[in-house]
C-alpha cells in the first residue's frame, strides 16, 4: 500500500509534545490549548513547558530564565565563521547562513550525537541551540547592512531581546509583547516539513544541532516558513492594483497561489490568524486596514472559486502585518518564525531521540523494469 500524495493524514509517531485538529480550527501544547498560552502566558513559560514538560512556578520560570539568558552569547571562537556567513549571498538569505552559524556553534559546543549523549546533554544542547538563534541571526542581519551586532542583554525577555538586538533600542513594551504572543503562537504546530524532517534526522542518532540545520532547509522553503514577507508582497501588489477583488480574480484565473491563505490542515479559520489579526487591530495603522480590507475582499473571491473548500487568511498574512508594524525587517520575517520555532524543533528532536529506530520508509519504483 502506498502513503498518500505528501503523507497527508499518516501517522508516524506518537508525541506528547501537541496536536493540531484542522477540522476544529484548534491546537494545542501539551494539554493547553495554544491560543490561551499566547494570550496569557511568558515566552520563557511556554519554552518551559516544551522544555519540561510542565509550565513553571515563579522560582521555575525565574532560573529557567537565567539560564538560558546566559546561552545566548555567540562563541567568540565561532564569530568569524558568523561574520562571514553573514556576508555570502543575497538579501533574504539569513536562513542559509544560520545554518553554517549553527553548525560551528554546534561544533564548538561539543554537541554530541543524541545517540550517545545523556538526557541532560540533550536537553543542554538544545537549550542553548534555541538561546543562540535569535543572537546569530540578529548579527548575521546587522552584518550584512553594514552595521556593528548588539550583544544579547540577559536582563531582557526573549520577545524584547530580539527586537533589541535588531534595531539596537529597547522597543516599546506593546510591541515586545505583540512580537512575544506571535513567538509562542508559533512554536510548534504539528509533524510540519520542518519538524518532520528534524525528527527523521533525530532518529539517525545524530546531534541536535545537525537535527535543526536540516529543520531550517525544510523551513525556508516558501511553502513553509518563507511565507509572511511573500504574503506582505501581495499586500504591495494589491495596493499597485487599486482592487483588491479585481486582483484576486486575476491571480485565480491565472492559476496562482494566493500566498497567506489556505492552509494544507486547517478546513476552517486558522486560528493563529485570529489571534494575529486582534494584535494588528491594536496595533492600528494604515498597513492593518489595507490587510482587512484585502482579508475580507480575497475570502470572497477563493470562496467564489473553490465553494467546496473556502480558503481563509492562514498565519503567514497577518504575521507579516503584525511583525512590520513593529519594526521588523521584511527580510526578518521567516527568522523571526524561526525564532519561535526552534523550541519546537528542540522538543521534537529530543522526544524523537527517546524512540533509538530509525525513521526508514520505502518507496515504489515507477521507472524502467531493471534487467535481470
Amino acid at each position: 500500500m502506498i502513503a498518500p500524495p505528501g503523507l497527508s493524514g499518516v501517522v508516524v509517531a506518537d508525541t506528547e509534545i501537541g496536536d493540531v485538529r484542522g477540522d476544529e480550527g484548534f491546537y494545542h501544547y501539551r494539554q493547553y490549548p495554544a491560543i490561551e498560552l499566547a494570550r496569557s502566558s511568558s515566552f520563557e513559560e511556554v519554552w518551559h513547558l516544551f522544555a519540561h514538560g510542565h509550565l513553571p512556578d515563579e522560582p521555575e520560570l525565574a532560573a529557567f530564565g537565567r539560564k538560558v539568558a546566559t546561552m545566548r552569547p555567540i562563541p567568540d571562537e565561532v564569530g568569524g565563521i558568523v561574520a562571514s556567513a553573514a556576508l555570502l549571498g543575497a538579501p533574504r538569505t539569513e536562513l542559509s547562513a544560520l545554518r553554517t552559524a549553527l553548525s560551528a556553534v554546534g561544533a564548538a559546543a561539543g554537541a554530541r550525537p543524541l545517540w550517545d549523549a545523556t538526557d541532560e546533554q540533550a536537553l543542554g544542547d538544545a537549550l542553548r541551540a534555541a538561546a543562540v538563534t535569535p543572537t546569530l541571526l540578529a548579527a548575521m542581519y546587522r552584518l550584512r547592512n553594514g552595521d556593528d551586532p548588539v550583544p544579547p542583554r540577559e536582563d531582557l525577555p526573549v520577545a524584547a531581546n530580539w527586537l533589541y538586538m535588531l534595531t539596537g533600542h529597547e522597543p516599546a513594551p506593546h510591541y515586545a509583547r505583540a512580537v512575544e504572543q506571535y513567538l509562542i503562537a508559533t512554536i510548534d504546530h504539528g509533524f510540519n516539513a520542518s519538524t518532520f524532517t528534524a525528527r527523521v534526522i533525530a532518529s539517525t542518532g545524530a546531534d541536535v544541532y545537525a537535527a535543526i540545520c536540516g529543520a531550517i532547509g525544510a523551513f525556508s522553503g516558501p511553502l513553509h516558513g518563507g511565507a509572511p514577507d511573500r504574503a506582505l508582497d501581495s499586500l504591495d501588489e494589491i495596493a499597485a492594483h487599486g482592487n483588491a477583488a479585481g486582483w484576486a480574480r486575476q491571480q485565480v484565473a491565472e492559476r496562482k497561489r494566493i500566498m497567506g491563505f489556505g492552509h494544507a490542515v486547517y478546513r476552517t479559520t486558522d486560528p493563529r490568524s485570529e489571534l494575529l489579526r486582534g494584535i494588528a487591530v491594536e496595533l492600528g495603522g494604515p498597513l492593518v486596514d489595507r490587510a482587512l480590507e484585502a482579508e475580507r475582499a480575497v475570502t470572497d473571491v477563493l470562496a467564489q472559486a473553490h465553494p467546496d473548500r473556502p480558503r481563509y487568511a492562514n498565519v503567514e498574512f497577518y504575521a507579516g502585518v503584525v511583525m512590520e508594524s513593529c519594526g521588523i525587517p521584511r527580510s526578518m520575517f521567516t527568522p523571526t518564525f524561526a525564532v519561535s520555532r526552534v523550541v519546537g524543533w528542540c522538543a521534537n528532536i529530543l522526544e524523537q531521540s527517546k524512540s533509538r529506530k530509525i525513521i526508514r520508509p520505502a518507496a515504489r519504483y515507477v521507472g524502467t523494469p531493471p534487467r535481470r
